[in-house]
């Protein structure tokens, strides 16, 4: 039967510079074995399908519910596809039942989503980290051909889909990494790095303060005024699922986020860089409020809007 499709770019105002989702607008009826096919079809990162709430969902606030698949696997939570489904049923005229969150059921549970200017942005589920052991941090840094003094820490991160954290020492060692994907998914491990910019002189770090402060609320910055530029450099190779490196991944971002912020390794509010090497633009937007609380936003583009065949 026909469904209501879009395929949306995330993490970018500009379409074909983010990561872009696969989002079929009504899944009931589906069984699971139709979504994955459909998923592998679409050969993108991940793609979505939107359901109604389940009973406990729909008691618990939720205003839709989203099952997202990569081409091999069913993920439990993801961020793109969280923001990007939220951008498509919004687009599709869904009406947020409370005025100040949309909320989505998912596999790990409810996720709100608040909305900030042109942006979405989901908060971070609940993290479980730990540290990996040697032996795995060493196997790990041989496939990204990394010496030990390139790694300024690392965690095993856990919010949902599990990750393989390292903090490197500069953001050109992120960007110049060649990594044995082969390898990567031998060893079965989802792997992300990320550097932060060292910290700059006082006036120039108050000026991106005041530009991030505008950027960062419900409006966009003044007209004529540049975007503050990113802080830290993100990658993320998946090769276990299928995808060797992701465009811009919105899960790993709010781990990282939650983990990097807690240990005093980045700012509480940041904007992050993902996809450079393979010629996108990603933004990241993140943010720990006051109750401690790590957000994750960026725009969503929408590029295909029509029907498919499911």
């Amino acid at each position: 039967m026909p469904r209501p499709f879009k395929q949306v770019d995330v993490f970018t105002a500009q379409p074909y510079l983010g990561n872009p989702l696969a989002v079929v607008l009504d899944g009931t009826g589906l069984s699971d074995a139709a979504m994955q096919r459909f998923a592998q079809w679409t050969n993108l990162s991940e793609t979505t399908f939107l359901l109604p709430p389940t009973e406990a969902g729909r008691q618990g606030g939720a205003d839709y519910r989203v099952r997202i698949f990569t081409p091999g696997n069913e993920l439990p939570f993801a961020g793109h596809p969280t923001l990007g489904s939220c951008h498509a049923w919004l687009q599709a005229g869904g009406q947020p039942r409370a005025a100040q969150h949309i909320v989505q059921e998912c596999q790990v549970g409810l996720v709100a989503i608040r909305q900030e200017g042109p942006r979405l942005a989901f908060a971070a589920p609940p993290l479980t980290r730990s540290a990996p052991s040697p032996m795995l941090l060493a196997k790990v840094a041989a496939a990204l051909g990394l010496k030990a003094h390139h790694i300024v820490a690392a965690q095993m991160l856990d919010n949902g889909p599990v990750w393989l954290g390292l903090l490197l020492d500069s953001v050109q060692t992120v960007l110049q990494l060649t990594p044995d994907h082969l390898e990567l998914k031998n060893l079965g491990l989802k792997v992300g790095v990320a550097a932060v910019e060292p910290a700059q002189d006082a006036p120039v770090l108050i000026a991106r303060s005041n530009r991030e402060a505008r950027a960062f609320g419900e409006h966009a910055a003044e007209p004529g005024e540049a975007a503050p530029e990113p802080t830290v450099e993100v990658r993320a190779f998946a090769a276990p699922v299928g995808i060797l490196e992701d465009p811009v991944t919105g899960s790993f971002n709010a781990s990282l986020a939650q983990w990097l912020i807690a240990d005093g390794h980045a700012p509480a509010r940041y904007l992050a860089s993902q996809g450079t090497c393979l010629g996108r633009e990603g933004r990241v937007w993140v943010e720990r409020d006051a109750s401690g609380q790590v957000w994750v936003g960026g725009e969503s583009v929408t590029c295909i809007d029509g029907q498919v065949t499911l």
